[in-house]
């Protein structure tokens, strides 16, 4: 039997689960990079996903605590696009994905995993990554570390803000 390795899931299994929303991020930015936040825009931030279901699977989450689309204002939701926008062009640079899946889950029913606090997911592919382990094994393999990850796209995050 091989064996695969995903040190961060300990921390998921182990670890007390947070009582409050892990999407109400406080507005300094002291915890940024222990949260995984690689930009804040105006409205949302882009936080990577702790347990990804691929390499670079990131989210962009409003900073208003709400469950649905209609709930944010225009100016709110515009800034989300431009941001999953520029998560895309990052996400091209850095990674080289042949395709990418883009979602929004609005309710448990839908599949949102943190249904009170909406976040769209941005998830990079490529052709057979969904291999017989993800398919039959109901298991997923990340290549590469969040902390790795984390420090090769946060450069590119922080061109576009500065």
């Amino acid at each position: 039997m091989d064996v695969l390795w995903a040190p961060w899931r300990l921390d998921y299994i182990l670890g007390p689960k947070p009582e409050e929303c892990v999407f109400c991020i406080p507005e300094h930015t002291d915890e940024d990079e222990e949260r995984c936040v690689l930009a804040r825009g105006e409205h949302c931030f882009v936080i990577m996903n702790k347990f990804p279901y691929n390499n670079g699977h990131l989210m962009v989450t409003p900073y208003k605590h709400v469950s649905h689309l209609t709930d944010l204002s225009p100016e709110e939701a515009n800034d989300c696009m431009q941001w999953i926008r520029r998560c895309t062009e990052i996400l091209e640079k850095a990674f080289h994905p042949q395709g990418i899946n883009m979602g929004l889950n609005l309710g448990e029913a839908a599949g949102a995993g943190i249904a009170q606090h909406m976040h769209f997911q941005i998830v990079p592919r490529w052709n057979g990554d969904a291999s017989f382990m993800a398919v039959f094994g109901e298991t997923t393999v990340i290549p590469e570390h969040l902390h790795s990850t984390y420090s090769r796209l946060k450069p590119l995050f922080d061109e576009i803000t500065a």
